[in-house]
């Protein structure tokens, strides 16, 4: 899994917690802890895919364009970083000669994609909206 998908929910749920706030790519960087370009990367997408709106100019930014009850982990999952979940590797050059060598990227390949389907139902449950509830239970411990 690439850091995209936690750089996108952690942009996501900064602007759910300033409803109605316009909030610059600068300001989303040095709340994530990364650069302004990565930001505006991401966010990119997810204006193609119709998360965010956007302005530009003094006092534009970037503000969420549904519900943040009704955008689930599993649709950013899939918007920024779907197929990310099963590594890149490659079997050695005894390929041809070893029974497990010659079958392991296969069987590997279905239990990531197994697993990626089970994980995409787990985060269909969680929304922004939630997340930010979860992060508000924190800071009362």
């Amino acid at each position: 899994m690439n850091s995209e998908f936690t750089i996108a929910v952690h942009s996501l749920v900064f602007l759910a917690y300033l409803p109605d706030h316009m909030a610059s790519s600068e300001l989303i960087a040095q709340n994530v802890s990364t650069h302004p370009a990565r930001i505006r990367k991401i966010m990119s997408c997810l204006r193609k895919n119709g998360f965010v709106k956007t302005k530009e100019g003094i006092g534009g930014g970037y503000i969420l364009n549904h519900n943040p009850q009704e955008i689930t982990l599993a649709q950013i999952y899939r918007t920024v970083s779907c197929g990310t979940f099963k590594p890149h590797w490659c079997t050695g050059e005894s390929e041809q000669t070893c029974l497990i060598s010659s079958n392991i990227q296969v069987v590997m390949d279905q239990i990531f994609n197994e697993a990626e389907v089970y994980f995409e139902k787990y985060l269909d449950q969680l929304t922004i909206s939630s997340v930010l509830e979860k992060i508000k239970q924190c800071q009362r411990c």
